[in-house]
């Protein structure tokens, strides 16, 4: 009956640009949009759907990490280095140093609009 999550919403001031924003710095591609929202889909088949927003968003800080709701976007990749380099050359900047936990390699950044990310390369993958 349940199959799992299809899609998570992020609400954005410009949706095509945060789409393209995740295209070019993350290599999802834009496989459906309509009426000024847009999915757009990762390398292997999660997506995004990015909506209109009303309003401003509170900045992402350390000091409201742990706020109620959605925190954070985990992206996972297979090279660490190479995914981090990329993102650096593409002109990204890292929220603190790279840094690894219980094995895993994790980098935090922000996307266009300020939604916190992180790079995630797991030394074993979750059961």
């Amino acid at each position: 009956m349940f199959q799992g999550l299809e899609h998570t919403a992020i609400a954005s001031p410009d949706p095509q640009k945060l789409a393209q924003w995740y295209v070019d710095h993350l290599g999802f591609h834009i496989n459906f949009s309509y009426a000024g929202n847009f999915f757009v889909k990762a390398p292997n088949g999660t997506m995004l759907e990015i909506i209109p927003s009303e309003g401003t968003m509170a900045p992402q800080t350390a000091a409201n990490f742990k706020n109620p709701g959605i925190r954070h976007l985990a992206i996972a990749i297979d090279n660490f280095d190479q995914a981090l380099a990329q993102l650096k050359q593409k002109g990204v900047v890292m929220v603190g140093e790279p840094f690894t936990n219980q094995g895993n390699r994790l980098a935090f950044f922000n996307d266009a609009d300020g939604n916190l990310l992180h790079l995630i390369q797991r030394e074993k993958p979750l059961p």
